[in-house]
């Protein structure tokens, strides 16, 4: 089956399947992840990114969280590196506000990194409770965001931590609010933060779709 032209019913369950894998692997962990780049992508192979921005954004996620291990050590920290179009979102925990800043330092400094919204936490780990009911609320938005018949989800990547969910992709202003809308209405979900690229619906017409490159 062409997987550009899949039902919707179908990419739904896809999306509702991913957060069962991903919850089964977060509830597996015996030892605490420190450093992770964030596995949470479009749902489907295309993406509004150009190809080397895709390929961008993998290396950074990847060089990112092995410069913070390396040069943090474990305990001090966890940081999930979430890139979209060379933007790099940091969410997790640090244990001092010093921690903090010094993560963002470290990541700004990553080859083609053209901005970092630096979302850590000051105070301690999640529970795997917590953790898992992170991973329900990005598979429930996800499947939200595949139901909707006037946006793409694949336009989206959705980060969930301590029940803020962060949005990002290069969406119009009709795309941002439809899909913040959703993210509101989903149950467990405390707080939305945007972090999207706003362009023109011109802008968004003159962009070809973009396969994603093979991880």
């Amino acid at each position: 089956m062409n997987l550009f032209h899949q039902p919707r019913s179908l990419n739904r369950l896809m999306a509702i399947g991913l957060a069962v894998v991903a919850l089964g692997a977060t509830l597996s962990a015996c030892a605490p992840l420190m450093v992770a780049g964030a596995a949470t992508g479009a749902l489907v192979v295309v993406d509004r990114r150009t190809p080397g921005a895709q390929l961008d954004d993998q290396g950074i996620e990847l060089r990112a969280g092995n410069r913070v291990s390396d040069q943090l050590g474990e305990g001090r920290a966890r940081v999930a590196v979430s890139s979209y179009n060379r933007r790099v979102l940091l969410t997790g925990e640090a244990s001092n506000e010093a921690i903090k800043t010094q993560v963002g330092q470290i990541v700004s400094q990553v080859e083609n990194v053209k901005e970092v919204i630096n979302e850590l936490g000051v105070t301690s780990s999640p529970s795997f409770k917590e953790r898992a009911t992170d991973t329900l609320i990005t598979g429930r938005l996800k499947a939200s965001l595949v139901d909707a018949k006037d946006i793409s989800a694949s336009a989206f990547k959705v980060v969930t931590e301590r029940g803020t969910v962060y949005l990002m992709g290069r969406v119009t202003q009709r795309e941002a609010d439809r899909a913040t809308d959703l993210a509101r209405n989903t149950s467990g979900v405390a707080r939305v933060v945007r972090v999207f690229e706003i362009v023109t619906e011109a802008e968004l017409a003159g962009t070809q779709t973009q396969p994603a490159p093979a991880k």
